[in-house]
């Protein structure tokens, strides 16, 4: 039976896998990796597969799919392979009363892909708790201890590992809190939820319950059942500017070391698509998910290149609005828009 990406991603879209390898431990990932660049194969590393679009031609090469599952709580120090599913994580912290990543919980993917992406969300950064991470590097064949400032974090979603595939993260460590209390909180749709100020705290419990609430009712908890939820999450990036357009003045925004983030899920709203559009554009495979303009959604039956020629329209669309251009924030292998 022939493997392929749709099997393996959660936007269930892609072609057929080369040579799959299942990376069971890190000493495994290492000897795979190995192994594959000896070989002069070409490699593609995947975790949960919540952040990757392959093109319909698929990969034929060697893929090594990360699960590793080696897991340590050393006092507020808490280490998890690449191949652990990152909400497992978030569980376990809050079951042990480590506070610092209630506000991720419930995001899908696997703990390595939280550096790639400085994965965030409801004001929390995976920066913020990284303490340190293992990286194996392609090209000298070694196993090294990363600090945080060596991943080249900074402008939204950025780091060293979003541009080169040098390096594979294999394990993860975070320096958290221990507390039954979470962090504080600072957005309202939560701390309604909670029923507490902005700027208060709660319950570790609590907060994760509240937090998975929020994103399971904008379709982001995944569900096989629920279309709204085959996606990568968010398609686009919030664009990151040197200068506004004045067009675009009044869109909400933050200050960046890189100029100014713009909110793409407003640029895309006010471009007229609202969420629920493309049902009735092209072969009505693809559309934006019916809660989160920001998520491109196969409805079943889609192929890369319907996803393709769907972000593309968003991404014209906006432009001619705005005058902004809306780059992807999933990796893109053997496809483009």
């Amino acid at each position: 039976m022939t493997i392929t990406f749709a099997d393996l991603t959660t936007m269930r879209i892609g072609g057929p896998v080369g040579q799959l390898h299942v990376a069971t431990s890190t000493p495994h990932a290492i000897e795979l990796l190995k192994s594959a660049d000896a070989a002069e194969d070409p490699l593609l590393v995947m975790g949960g597969g919540s952040n990757l679009v392959v093109g319909d031609v698929g990969w034929h090469g060697t893929v090594v799919k990360m699960e590793s599952a080696e897991f340590e709580i050393d006092g507020d120090r808490l280490t998890a392979a690449a191949g652990i599913e990152w909400d497992q994580v978030v569980r376990a912290a809050v079951a042990e009363g480590l506070a610092g990543i209630e506000a991720l919980s419930g995001i899908p993917g696997s703990v390595g892909g939280t550096p790639v992406q400085n994965v965030g969300a409801y004001g929390t950064l995976t920066s913020d708790v990284l303490e340190s991470l293992s990286v194996y590097d392609r090209q000298t064949g070694l196993v090294e201890r990363w600090l945080p400032e060596q991943c080249g974090f900074g402008s939204h979603r950025q780091s060293v590992f979003k541009h080169s595939d040098r390096w594979v993260v294999l394990d993860v460590t975070l320096r958290l809190r221990r507390s039954t209390q979470s962090n504080p909180i600072t957005f309202p749709a939560i701390t309604d939820r909670l029923g507490i100020s902005v700027g208060g705290t709660a319950p570790l419990a609590e907060v994760r319950e509240a937090i998975i609430a929020q994103r399971r009712e904008k379709r982001m908890v995944l569900d096989p059942d629920d279309h709204d939820t085959w996606s990568v999450g968010s398609f686009f990036i919030n664009p990151v500017l040197a200068e506004v357009p004045k067009r675009a003045s009044e869109c909400p925004s933050q200050p960046d070391i890189k100029g100014t983030k713009l909110h793409a899920a407003w640029l895309i709203r006010h471009s007229g698509f609202q969420p629920g559009y493309g049902v009735d554009w092209g072969n009505g495979t693809v559309a934006l998910s019916s809660r989160h303009p920001l998520a491109v959604t196969n409805r079943g039956g889609a192929t890369t290149a319907d996803v393709m020629k769907f972000a593309a329209h968003i991404r014209d669309g906006v432009a001619a609005r705005f005058d902004i251009r809306l780059n992807p924030e999933c990796d893109l292998i053997h496809c483009s828009y």
